[in-house]
């Protein structure tokens, strides 16, 4: 029995658009350990093979990550779980992580980042260490994706310029070009089209070819993505909420990413080449939420995980 009571497409009031159906095709959600405890089965939730992202928080211990990345793997999901720098004590550690996924779970591939910590509990604080450690090509990881920030990132440039975090995209493209890993851009979630798809342009300008997988907030309470975007570092496109929490009107129903989405959308239409590739969802609202408007949206397909790299 399906956990959600899911719409027929011909019972669907508006069917989706073409270019927002063929935009959501095989995109990826994250999870954390505690949240998908309360999923009975997330094949009545996702489409076979979806890539489906584990967040590692501080604290989390890695039996449950594990055990979670092996459920899901079971399920028929591709999972990719974080490896978080700052929260990995040593190199002997990360090779336990990376062992252990891989042993226990059958998991091939992780998102590297820096993590959210301010203290280092060891040796390492950015995913470039992690990279340069040659452990995830010794295990034979074939798809490493790295962390992207379209409205920069504070914590590394504090003066508020994008210095650093170009000089690292630009290392991990050298990277990507030396190596056989798969990479991707995954990124942090925004609210408005038009700073994406300026630094997107930019990235390609800059010479910087990875794919991005646009991280995209799901439908949830307002005053949930607001509290969300701020402690999240969310920059320009903040104010595309903060302008909604204005009008009495929509202060009270639950936002939904359908406007970020088509305008993204269809930009990719009129530009096929756009590098952004794939979006990715961060449930803020809850994965059932988030898992039934994909559905409604069109995101209905994905390739199953035996086809993924």
């Amino acid at each position: 029995m399906g956990l959600l009571n899911f719409k027929r497409r011909d019972d669907v009031a508006k069917p989706a658009a073409p270019q927002v159906e063929a935009f959501l095709k095989d995109y990826s959600i994250e999870v954390m350990p505690r949240t998908a405890e309360k999923v009975e089965n997330f094949r009545d939730l996702l489409p076979e093979g979806t890539r489906v992202y584990i967040a590692h928080i501080d604290g989390t211990h890695i039996d449950d990550m594990v055990s979670t990345a092996a459920r899901l793997t079971d399920e028929g999901f591709n999972v990719m779980p974080h490896f978080p720098a700052r929260i990995i004590k040593d190199a002997a550690t990360l090779e336990e992580w990376i062992t252990r996924y891989q042993c226990e779970a059958g998991v091939k591939q992780g998102l590297l980042l820096a993590g959210g910590v301010a203290q280092p509990a060891g040796e390492f604080h950015s995913s470039m260490q992690l990279l340069e450690t040659g452990l995830f090509d010794k295990a034979g990881f074939t798809r490493l994706h790295v962390a992207g920030h379209p409205e920069g990132n504070k914590d590394i440039d504090a003066d508020g310029s994008d210095r650093m975090v170009m000089e690292a995209l630009r290392w991990k493209q050298a990277f990507a070009n030396r190596t056989d890993a798969k990479m991707a851009l995954a990124t942090q979630f925004c609210f408005d089209a038009k700073p994406i798809i300026d630094w997107a342009n930019r990235l390609t300008a800059e010479g910087i070819e990875l794919p991005i997988h646009i991280g995209i907030a799901g439908p949830a309470k307002l005053q949930t993505l607001i509290k969300f975007a701020i402690a999240c570092g969310v920059g320009p496109s903040l104010k595309v909420l903060q302008k909604r929490a204005m009008d009495v009107s929509k202060l009270l129903l639950p936002y939904e990413p359908t406007d970020v989405i088509a305008d993204l959308a269809a930009h990719k239409a009129a530009n096929p080449d756009f590098n952004i590739t794939n979006v990715h969802f961060f449930p803020l609202g809850g994965i059932k939420t988030n898992a039934q408007w994909a559905i409604d949206n069109g995101g209905a397909s994905a390739v199953p995980a035996n086809q993924q790299g």
